[in-house]
């Protein structure tokens, strides 16, 4: 059986996933899993996927980056899915299709994940050089905090006795942002 997985990492992003579940069902997957989350959280949809699998089963992804978030991570679940006896189907990566039930498949799996996380790492060395270079000359200040612009009306509605999580949802910040701004 092929079980597809389409994400995107937010909501705003529907014109993607549709995308995505597109390429899965024409590509004949008999179930789609889908998730509008950070690949750094919780992956609830993930999860039940690969728990949908048995042997001989493929997981599908139309990338890597829908997938994994880094060389370990991508690692830790071709573990799980080889300990299943399923398989990993990528349909576009590098212009090829990738099937880890193949050597072939395997090994470039392997160096296209190698080579995408170095791509990373060094936009993000870039990133610091560039933010540091425009820091040494002034012209860069950060993000403007938007929560703490928020905290007299924070600290109101703690005082009404709202309550916490409803102040969050209501300014649109996080639990962490809110607490800094009761501290202030």
């Amino acid at each position: 059986m092929l079980v597809g997985l389409a994400r995107t990492s937010t909501v705003e992003q529907e014109a993607g996933l549709e995308a995505q579940v597109r390429d899965l069902k024409a590509y004949g997957c008999d179930e789609i899993y889908q998730e509008q989350v950070s690949s750094v959280g919780e992956r609830l949809q993930l999860d039940a996927a690969i728990k949908s699998l048995r042997q001989g089963d493929k997981l599908v992804v139309t990338k890597l980056d829908r997938l994994a978030r880094s060389v370990r991570h991508l690692g830790d679940l071709l573990e799980t899915l080889e300990a299943k006896g399923a398989g990993l189907v990528i349909l576009s990566m590098g212009g090829q299709q990738v099937d880890t039930t193949t050597a072939t498949g395997k090994m470039m799996l392997n160096v296209m994940a190698s080579v995408a996380q170095f791509e990373r790492e060094m936009m993000l060395e870039r990133q610091k050089e560039g933010i540091a270079k425009a820091k040494a000359e002034g012209k860069y200040n950060g993000r403007k905090p938007t929560a703490m612009a928020k905290s007299e009306a924070a600290l109101s509605l703690v005082k009404s006795g709202m309550p916490k999580v409803k102040v969050c949802e209501q300014l649109g910040i996080s639990m962490a942002s809110l607490y800094r701004c009761l501290a202030t």
